[in-house]
């Protein structure tokens, strides 16, 4: 994986773990949640969790260097359902896709025309995308606190606990129930800046949009 999947891969390969590695990263909800308008970060994330079951919308992706200078940016959609079934499409610049039906998680590159395909495992671990889109058992694999309130958006922040999880640390900022940005910084100082836009909170989503063919003429790496 290259390009902007340097940044994306290493946040999106942890969710559904491929025996010892996973993939996934992110995303939301649409209709505020009645009475948590003003509710603290760390009981947004916790009725997020528990109570959404799929989403899809749209999100932005920015990388910022260790030494403070921005990467590659990029945009697109994305759609989840629980348990284990995941899409994250790259719109702009380059056209890649991860999606994965909770079984099998692809990696496809439409201008690279290659798919890397992995075997998927049980969808629980200490990420940035479990936070989101696994398993509600939050206090297992991260230390989470308060982080403040910036323009109306509550903060909180997770560290995990596994030593090797391959990032320091992670913002989430939440409003009105939704979360409307995520930031992980990882080992080697680097951060990626996510926001969530037009944000539908359990849509019916049809199971084909975890499903993944190969086109003909493409590359298949296991």
């Amino acid at each position: 994986m290259n390009r902007l999947f340097a940044p994306l891969s290493r946040l999106v390969s942890r969710l559904v773990r491929p025996a010892a590695s996973a993939a996934a990263v992110l995303v939301t909800v649409a209709l505020a949640v009645p009475g948590i308008a003003c509710a603290a970060a760390i009981d947004q994330l916790r009725e997020f969790a528990s109570g959404t079951k799929a989403a899809r919308g749209a999100f932005t992706q920015q990388q910022i260097r260790s030494n403070g200078r921005s990467g590659e940016n990029a945009s697109g959609t994305f759609a989840f359902s629980r348990p284990g079934r995941f899409r994250w499409e790259v719109a702009v610049p380059y056209e890649q896709l991860i999606v994965t039906d909770g079984e099998q998680l692809h990696f496809y590159d439409k201008d690279l025309k290659q798919v890397t395909v992995r075997k998927v495992g049980d969808a629980i671990s200490a990420t940035p995308a479990a936070i989101l889109f696994g398993s509600n058992d939050l206090d297992a694999n991260f230390a989470i606190k308060e982080a403040g309130s910036v323009d109306g958006v509550e903060w909180l922040e997770a560290v995990p606990k596994q030593k090797d999880s391959g990032f320091d640390r992670i913002r989430i900022g939440f409003r009105a129930g939704l979360p409307e940005a995520m930031e992980v910084r990882d080992a080697f100082g680097q951060t990626t800046r996510f926001a969530f836009s037009r944000i539908e909170r359990n849509p019916a989503l049809d199971t084909g949009l975890f499903r993944f063919s190969p086109p003909a003429g493409v590359d298949v790496v296991r």
